[in-house]
């Protein structure tokens, strides 16, 4: 009898139901009815991930698999973006072939402590396209581990983890939402390997533990909030720190300076928020809901880049998040939600980054 897989199984049962009753509880400070729809919509989001990428998880035959997208959204999304993960060990070399595919920012991050579907301690490395030499075409190989090498290389933690990889895209529409938009993507170990073991019971219990970790990481075993809260984050709502980078902290982008804060708005009132963009790569500012996860930016414009911003004359940008079109440019739809959170993404910014102003309006006011 397959009694491993058994036992595996009626943990991930259990662990999908502590999640639901403790991370979407008051334990977690979820009290309002209002706020379960999403929450459980982003522990499915969880769970499918889990599923789709962590179960099968090979470190000897990896394969880069699309993390977020509209329909699998967690962890903070990003409608102007696509990322893959693929788990790597700190004993192997991989060769990775790709394309830029138009994207304007490109980089490959390692993980640290991102293995068997746990949810990583925090970044090891960065490989930006700065670092990456392509040919005419946008055609690329770089190395992750092995012999260090002086470009088109990344070095590998001892213990592993996962790799993940961004492509950014200032469109006017989000290139997340894009049926044809393709990055070329592939890796493989350097090292010949045999074929894996036949799907036995120890096996497949290792796979659902991998689900298992994966769910309970970003959820009952992961950090409560307000437990770690980094600088760029404001509590105050409708006021935004200044934009930093986020260091070593896991699933960040080193390369990216962040603000964040949560919008409160009554029903018959806005948020005009002010500001300017920076010289930098790529810029974008994105609506999420308490769980870290986007508004839906597939039928709503819940998202604003430089290449769909109108700005002032003076170079600066007024948006207003409102529960309705408001006749004005660059609207952020709230949905109808009298909370959420704003959050702002600078690529390589050169020089101080403005820190965006939010001031509430009445509605009538506009």
């Amino acid at each position: 009898m397959a009694d491993q897989t058994r036992l595996a199984w009626n943990h991930l049962l259990d662990s999908l139901r502590d999640a639901g009753e403790r991370w979407l509880g008051p334990e977690w400070g979820i009290t309002m009815d209002g706020d379960l729809p999403d929450g459980f919509r982003n522990l499915t989001h969880i769970l499918q991930s889990a599923l789709y990428s962590h179960q099968e998880f090979d470190i000897q035959r990896p394969v880069f698999r699309r993390i977020v997208s509209p329909t699998r959204s967690f962890t903070g999304d990003n409608p102007d973006a696509l990322y893959f993960e693929a788990p790597v060990s700190g004993s192997l070399q991989y060769r990775v072939r790709g394309n830029l595919a138009g994207a304007v920012y490109t980089s490959f991050t390692v993980e640290a402590g991102g293995h068997d579907g746990n949810y990583p301690t925090g970044l090891a490395g960065v490989l930006n396209d700065t670092e990456i030499d392509a040919d005419s075409n946008g055609d690329y190989e770089i190395w992750l581990g092995g012999p260090q090498r002086s470009r088109n290389w990344l070095a590998l933690p001892e213990a592993g983890g996962r790799i993940t990889t961004r492509h950014y895209f200032e469109w006017a529409s989000p290139a997340a939402v894009s049926q044809t938009l393709h990055v070329p993507l592939s890796i493989e170990s350097t090292s010949p390997v045999e074929a894996p073991p036949k799907w036995d019971d120890e096996r497949m219990a290792a796979a659902l533990q991998r689900v298992i970790n994966h769910v309970r990481t970003k959820t009952v075993d992961g950090i409560k909030p307000g437990q770690i809260m980094p600088s760029w984050v404001s509590t105050t709502p409708n006021f935004f720190h200044q934009p930093e980078k986020p260091g070593t902290l896991a699933l960040a982008a080193a390369d990216a300076a962040y603000s964040m804060a949560p919008f409160v708005i009554g029903p018959d009132q806005a948020l005009v928020i002010t500001g300017r963009w920076p010289d930098c790569r790529f810029a974008n500012v994105c609506l999420w809901t308490r769980f870290s996860q986007m508004f839906d930016y597939v039928n709503r414009p819940v998202s604003r880049n430089r290449a769909n911003t109108q700005l002032e004359k003076d170079g600066s940008f007024r948006m207003v998040i409102a529960h309705s079109d408001p006749g004005v440019p660059n609207w952020l739809d709230s949905e109808g939600r009298m909370y959420g959170s704003v959050f702002w993404r600078f690529f390589l910014p050169e020089g101080e980054i403005e820190t965006p102003q939010a001031t509430v309006v009445q509605w009538s006011d506009l």
